[in-house]
């Protein structure tokens, strides 16, 4: 009778730790997708965007092609790289953390705490206190589980704000180059004008 409630808990622990999995892989492939796209978006589409913005002939056609590219690739490697990470590097994390998380601490709390405390008292009352262990620790599992639902959400916010503004950026950042640009082209057919008309 005394080794049951730890049984049980622990069965409730492996039980929580899959249903919880479901929703931990979620937040965490989307995490792991925006933190990895952030770079590869930053990187990718402020180069293109600089580098149609000088090597493009016409201005206006680079201003569309730097603005529609660097778009499309923050948004195509946002869904690329969130499916690849989903199906490679989810699962092992969100294992490992579910595990450790609900089915170590619902066993260590059972096991140490009440054995401890079952030695000082009478097996009436350490009957109780499993129980009373056997519901802590199906809440702190549940309550670990959602709190690490809460932080990770806060960083798919804030990776969400990074990505928007690394897309404003690089469509400000190929708007300043064109300009440049088109600074630099009237400068050089200005210079070119006075040349033919000195000689």
């Amino acid at each position: 009778m005394v080794n049951k409630p730890i049984y049980l808990s622990i069965y409730l622990s492996i039980y929580l730790s899959q249903s919880v999995h479901i929703y931990l892989s979620i937040y965490l492939s989307i995490y792991l997708s925006i933190y990895l796209s952030i770079y590869l978006s930053l990187f990718i589409s402020i180069y293109l965007s600089m580098y149609l913005s000088i090597y493009l002939s016409h201005t206006f056609i680079s201003i569309y092609l730097s603005i529609y590219l660097s778009i499309y690739l923050s948004i195509y490697l946002s869904i690329t790289i969130c499916s690849y990470l989903s199906i490679c590097l989810c699962a092992h994390l969100s294992i490992y953390l579910s595990i450790y998380l609900s089915i170590y601490l619902s066993i260590y709390l059972s096991i140490s705490v009440c054995s401890f405390i079952s030695l000082s008292l009478s097996h009436t009352f350490s009957l109780y206190l499993y129980i009373i262990s056997f519901f802590l620790s199906i809440y702190l599992s549940i309550y670990l589980s959602i709190y690490l639902s809460q932080i990770i959400n806060f960083y798919i916010y804030l990776s969400l704000f990074i990505i928007y503004l690394s897309i404003y950026l690089s469509i400000y950042l190929s708007l300043c180059c064109c300009y440049i640009r088109y600074k630099l082209s009237l400068f050089t057919t200005k210079k070119s004008k006075e040349t033919l008309f000195n000689a």
